[in-house]
Parts: C-alpha cells; structure tokens; sequence
C-alpha cells in the first residue's frame, strides 16, 4: 500500500511544516492528515509522458501507451488547473484516464470505479463524495479505467476477445492502480501518501475484488451496492423478474399475458398499500420503510376480490406476480438460487426495470440477461447465442444447472470473503447498499457482510456495512440518497477515525437522516422534527431479523472458493486448470 511510504512524508511535514501542519478537521469531526500541496515536477504535454519508460509496470509487464495530454485551466466549475492524460495498458486494451492537478495537489489518489459492464472512462467525481473537501478544491489525484473495451466494440464485445476478459473480471482495475502511482510518482517527484478506491454496482465488485485479490493496491476502499455475485445476478436474479412477467410458460406458473402491461400501470398502488402497512414499524410515518426486512407484506390484500374493487386492485396472478418478485429465483422444486426477498418491499416505484412499457417489449432486466448470455460470459451447456431468457425451459433450473451456470464466478465474482490480508495491511473498508435498490438486492450484500465478519474476525477493526433506508441503486430513491462516504474513509485511514455514522440527505424532500453502522439503525429521538438527522439515535435491535440469506450459492462465499488467474490462448480465456470460459 502506499501508506508504505507515509512515515517518511508525514515526517517531512511535521518538521519543514511545523507551524501549519495541523490536521484538517472536516464535517462531524472528521479528521484528514494535513499534507502540504505538491506541484508538477512535470511538464503536462504528450512527448514528455510518451518520454516516460513505464513498460514493465504492470503485474503481467504490459506496455503502456499514452495518447492525448492536455492542460485543463481552472474555471467556475474546475476548482484547480489539471493535467489530463489519456493512455492505454497492454497486452489488453484497458484505458487508463487520470487528472494530475497541476499545483493543487495534496498527495492522496483517488481511482474511481466503472458501472455496468463498463466500457467507458468518464471521469468525474467520486462516488458520493458531496461536501468532500478535497474534491471540491480539485486537491485529489483520480484516475478510471474503461476495463479492456468500449461502446465501439458492440454488444458481443467479449467474444473471442480474452484478454477483454480478462481485463474486465480482475485485471483492468489493478493495472490501472499500479500505472496510475507509477505517473504520480513521476510526475510529482513522490509517491501518493494515501491511496483510494470509490465505486458503486460493479465498481462495488471492482472494489471487492480490488481488496480480495489485490489487498496492497488501496489504503481504503468504498463499495457500494456491489454486483459482486455477478453471474447470479445477471442470470437468474433478473431472469426470475422477467419470467414471472411473462405469458410464455416457465419454471413457476405464471401470470396472463397482459401483466406486464397492469402490473407496471399499478406499481404506484403496490407501493402505496406496502407503506401503508410497513411505514410505521419504526416510529416514524415518513414514507420510508426503516428495514423492509420487518415487512411481512401480504401480497394477496392487493387483490380486488379482497379490497372492494379499489382503484389500481390487481388480479391474483399479478399479486402472485409481485410476491415472486419480492421473493427471488428458486428451482422447480422450491430450493432457493439467491438470498430470500430478491427485491426489497419499499421499491415498487422502481420496478419498472423488469416491466417494459408495452407488451413484448424488452425490459432492463431482460437486456441484462441478454447481454451476458450473448457476450458468452458463462460456461457451457448455456453458452449459447441463441439462448434467452424467454425461451428457457425447466431444465435450466435446477441446482446442477445452477452450478454450471455460474462456474464462472471464479473469474468474474468477488464473493470470497477472506480479507484478512486486506486487513493485515492496515486497509479499511466501508461498504453501503441502499435498501430500496431495485437493480441488485441489498440481501447479497448482507451475505457477504456476514461471511467475511465470520472469517476475518473483528470486522469492525477494519470494515464499516451502512444500508440506506428508501434509497435505490447507488443513489435515487424516496429516501436520503445522497452523502459522503470518501471523508469518513480518509478520516479512518489517515487519523483512525472509525466513521460512527453517515449522514444522506434528500435534496427533494429536505429530509437528512444519520445511517450507523449494521446491525445499528436510527431512532427518533421522539423531539424535534423528524426530517433532521440531529433527531435520531443509533438503535440495535434486539432481535436478529428471521430472513435467512443461505441459498443454493452459498459455496460462492466460503474462503476457499477460487479466484481462478486465466491467460488468453487464440480466441479463448483458458483459466488455472486448463478451464475455457
């Protein structure tokens, strides 16, 4: 970690800088080392970055190749004048893309995650870093990657593209890290103090895999709602939405064919009849449901037959249909492929993403099966282009199909919950999800929680879980969805400051609302508004909740479960053992 080379440059500032090297105090007591800024030592032009000989750098001695260097000036919206470089990292073909303030800069690095399945390099700020004051004054060094491919290379990107592959499961976020400090060093004329890694959906897998394979990269990392159990996710998490969806007949019985049509038309009458009967378990009627865990929500008082015929009243089997979303996949005999409640209660506004807008129309859903089906992600007999998720027969779910399918979480998911090395380093780690994330279930993200606290020991040592009630994916929701998590982490690394809470806020309904670290929740303190943070305490509840996360995958999670290191022969990605994804 770079925190190696810390002793030496604190050192330096206390003694040259004894008079103003106090520690910068930032929002509720956070506290951040106080680095002197570091100007370029370098000229920001492309000759003398293409002058740099930084092949070799990389784990795998890939050739690095810059392509564009420009100086960005300071302006009403850029707080501090930046270098801009653009570069590629072989032998895949993995951008690198970093922003080198020019005289502004306070020895921290910052390397942001990618979402989706990537494919781009847009660098902005980090993930929900509002009020960050060293992102506000444009003091961090940051850098993305594009993780091997871009929108250029189509849909079926991946195909006989191995190293592509490569670069996306594992590599593309490593290499970057290790160019990226590489750079720093040569053009400050030192090394980072501190480095980081930010990133939400798969930059939360990215951050996963980042401590689990590669625990010496980053001093502290942030990942929110990760798609780390990313071929369950991407089969049968969102085949089992789009199916219960469907009039063509699958695995579960399902509903009429026009329920795509009624059941999307009444999401807002779902959601209404979920809060009013779950909102107030938690002492305050706000809309928003504390922990939707504690809704035991009866799908069958939905029904016209049982309300009077109420205006948005469902049929039976578009309330069956909404129960089979909020339970997730199952086999055809009942056994469970993904923790129980696959889309919490709380989300219904959102569901729309496994709903197209007309009758056999595609849904996000869908276009995330699709997507990994077709890109051949995963093994045989299912990798097959011309398999869809509205095609699959009952074959495909049962528990040896199952495991096929997701054979290739040793290359793609970061399920492994050891991260005693990561730990050892003197890493820390703040994980968050929000509870009403209607994309990937906040129930994955509690089963790893719960298996890596099992394994590593003393996970509050190292590791901080924040789940956001009413907040959806990465951000959005009814709930307070937008907060600072890149502080309290640097306050962690750089001063021991263990983050006690995190305060979000809904700039939409005015309401900021503290989130404590799980199993702990917030309650009112019974005085004063409810729409402020300042009126709620840390509560942990009695009781552990009786919703059980074990399912047919749950050997995804053990520490032993392999992080398969694969090579690219000819068109194929041949992995340890001589296995061919």
């Amino acid at each position: 970690m770079s925190s190696k080379f810390l002793p030496k440059v604190a050192g330096l500032a206390v003694t040259a800088l004894a008079a103003v090297a106090m520690p910068l105090t930032c929002a509720a007591g956070q506290t951040l080392a106080k680095l002197p800024a570091v100007p370029a030592q370098m000229a920001c032009t492309l000759p003398t970055f293409q002058s740099l000989n930084l092949n070799g750098v990389a784990d795998d001695h890939g050739q690095v190749t810059f392509t564009a260097v420009s100086l960005v000036s300071a302006s009403a919206t850029n707080p501090a004048a930046y270098c801009s470089v653009r570069g590629v990292i072989g032998p895949g073909a993995s951008s690198i893309v970093i922003k080198l303030p020019m005289a502004a800069w306070t020895q921290r690095y910052v390397q942001n995650g990618c979402g989706g399945e990537c494919g781009n390099d847009n660098l902005g700020a980090p993930t929900q870093s509002v009020g960050c004051a060293p992102v506000n004054a444009g003091e961090l060094v940051t850098a993305t990657t594009n993780m091997g491919h871009t929108g250029a290379d189509g849909a079926t990107w991946i195909v006989n593209k191995p190293l592509a592959g490569i670069d996306f499961a594992y590599r593309g976020v490593h290499v970057a890290a290790q160019v990226a400090k590489s750079v720093i060093k040569s053009f400050y004329g030192q090394p980072a103090a501190y480095s980081y890694f930010d990133g939400c959906s798969d930059g939360g897998r990215e951050a996963l895999m980042s401590a689990q394979r590669y625990p010496n990269d980053f001093d502290g990392i942030a990942a929110g709602a990760p798609a780390n159990n990313m071929d369950v996710q991407n089969t049968y998490h969102h085949a089992n939405r789009l199916l219960t969806n469907q009039s063509t007949p699958g695995y579960i019985p399902l509903p009429e064919r026009n329920t795509y049509l009624l059941l999307r038309g009444n999401l807002p009458y779902i959601h209404a009849k979920v809060v009013a009967a779950c909102d107030g378990l938690d002492g305050v009627v706000d809309g928003i449901i504390d922990d939707p865990r504690e809704c035991k929500f009866d799908t069958n008082t939905l029904v016209c037959a049982y309300n009077g015929n109420e205006a948005g009243c469902l049929s039976q089997a578009q309330a069956d249909a909404a129960f089979r979303i909020h339970d997730g996949a199952k086999t055809i005999t009942g056994v469970r492929l993904e923790p129980e409640i696959a889309t919490e209660w709380g989300s219904e506004l959102d569901w729309t993403l496994y709903m197209p807008a007309a009758q056999g129309g595609s849904a996000g859903a869908e276009n995330f099966v699709n997507g990994w089906l077709l890109k051949t992600f995963i093994n045989s007999p299912y990798k097959d282009d011309t398999l869809n998720p509205r095609t699959v027969n009952d074959l495909v779910w049962t528990v040896p199909a199952f495991h096929d399918t997701v054979a290739s979480s040793a290359v793609y998911s970061a399920t492994n919950p050891d991260l005693r090395p990561f730990a050892a380093s003197g890493g820390k780690l703040i994980l968050w999800h929000g509870w009403a994330d209607q994309h990937i279930s906040p129930q994955g993200t509690i089963q790893y929680w719960e298996r890596m606290s099992q394994v590593s020991g003393k996970s509050d040592d190292f590791a901080r879980f924040y789940l956001f009630p009413g907040m959806g994916h990465c951000g959005s929701g009814l709930g307070p969805n937008v907060f600072d998590v890149l502080t309290p982490l640097m306050s962690w690394v750089e001063a021991g400051d263990a983050p006690t809470s995190l305060v979000a806020n809904n700039a939409s309904t005015s309401v900021s609302r503290p989130v404590y670290p799980y199993p702990a929740v917030a309650r009112y303190k019974g005085t004063g508004t409810p729409s402020s943070a300042a009126n709620f305490e840390s509560y942990t509840p009695a009781h552990k909740s009786d919703i059980k996360t074990n399912n047919a995958g749950d050997y995804l999670y053990a520490p032993g479960f392999p992080q398969a290191q694969c090579t690219g022969v000819g068109t194929e990605m041949v992995c340890e053992g001589g296995k061919k994804l």
